[in-house]
């Protein structure tokens, strides 16, 4: 059995935002001279998180902020990181990286072992932007957002003073008091003026079986801290080896459940976090499931009319061999299909349980 499975999805948004840090991000194709919009894999794969977080019942695992306090009482954003605890269903799949600030702590990362590309244009002439005015090339309409995290009651806020003190809470509270800082909140950032999306897009994503459920207990590149490996152990987190060495698997009991929630989660995932405003269902037209990723992409595509070079036609292959599409009824509005099911997306999900749920997580290397 393959060690990875690949997964390429099919969306249509209309007239929408997806990355708004400077406005609708989009890139330049100089073939079609288009400005092309589209969802960074960030943006993806928080919109994922959030989506299993909330099939599962799961609580998301809470941020800690960290802020400096400069000599003019004025706050400076610090660092930002997450618990490095893979009883977290957000931090086992999603990966962490935990930096402190001097180097006083070792760096813990893990990777994430699901890898997941931008949400972009299936083809050049199928997506596109559209405002209200342009000047110099350049968008004028569009509305703010913001990066918000207010709506969770464990997040953390430290405020750190010139000499790297942490300041206490009748501190902060001092200091939100000071002009410049009233209206200050810790738990949510501004961005900017954003344009809409509207078109088919597509996203591809890779998930690693090998790492899905096995957190590394390397010393030399440490993923946990020794606290929290114990802690795991205690869990009745299996002690286990795979190619990347020794490692802790998830119980049985965890993995099938979470497993159920992913497939569910990839299955139904929508860009509608804060970032994403002027909402659109975003509805999926097909998905393909395959171990091979040179067939991944073929299996949804595009292709120039030949009447006109100036049009492109989508086209989803629903036969092609090693790799398993499945396609909604909604895809028969845009593309030109004979195979199109009500339950497509339920067979997609149930697809994916079989395969994650077939690899032995517990015996790698044997």
């Amino acid at each position: 059995m393959s060690n990875t499975i690949y997964i390429r999805t099919l969306k249509r948004a209309e007239h929408t935002v997806f990355n708004v840090a400077n406005g609708q991000k989009y890139y330049y194709d100089v073939q079609f001279n288009r400005r092309i919009p589209f969802s960074s894999g960030q943006q993806v794969k928080r919109s994922l998180i959030d989506t299993l977080c909330m099939v599962t019942d799961e609580t998301p695992s809470p941020t800690t902020f960290l802020f400096d306090a400069d000599k003019q009482k004025k706050l400076k954003e610090g660092e930002v990181y997450g618990t490095c605890d893979p009883t977290y269903i957000d931090q086992l799949f999603g990966g962490w990286m935990k930096a402190s600030k001097g180097g006083g702590e070792r760096t813990l990362k893990r990777r994430s072992p699901l890898s997941i590309s931008a949400m972009r244009a299936l083809h050049p002439l199928l997506a596109g932007m559209d405002s209200k005015t342009e000047k110099d090339g350049k968008s004028t309409s569009g509305e703010a957002g913001s990066f918000d995290r207010s709506d969770r009651p464990n997040n953390k806020v430290i405020v750190r003073d010139e000499n790297g003190n942490q300041l206490s809470e009748e501190d902060i509270a001092s200091l939100l008091k000071i002009e410049g800082n009233v209206d200050r909140s810790l738990t949510r950032k501004w961005l900017n003026p954003a344009d809409r999306a509207t078109g088919l897009f597509v996203f591809d994503m890779a998930i690693d079986l090998r790492r899905l459920f096995s957190v590394s207990v390397n010393s030399f590149e440490p993923e946990m801290a020794d606290t929290t490996i114990e802690s795991l152990k205690g869990k009745g987190w299996i002690e286990s080896e795979n190619v990347f060495g020794k490692c802790l698997v998830a119980p049985k009991e965890l993995r099938e459940k979470w497993i159920k929630g992913l497939a569910k989660a990839i299955i139904n995932l929508k860009i509608t976090s804060n970032q994403s405003r002027t909402f659109s269902l975003m509805e999926t037209l097909a998905v393909s499931i395959s171990d091979n990723a040179n067939l991944i992409s073929g299996s949804i595509r595009a292709k120039l009319s030949e009447e006109d070079s100036s049009k492109a036609q989508p086209i989803v292959d629903e036969n092609l061999k090693g790799v398993d599409t499945f396609v909604t009824i909604q895809a028969g509005g845009y593309i030109q299909t004979k195979g199109e099911t009500v339950d497509a997306l339920e067979k997609a999900e149930q697809k994916l349980i079989e395969l994650m749920s077939a690899f032995d997580y517990e015996n790698q290397l044997v």
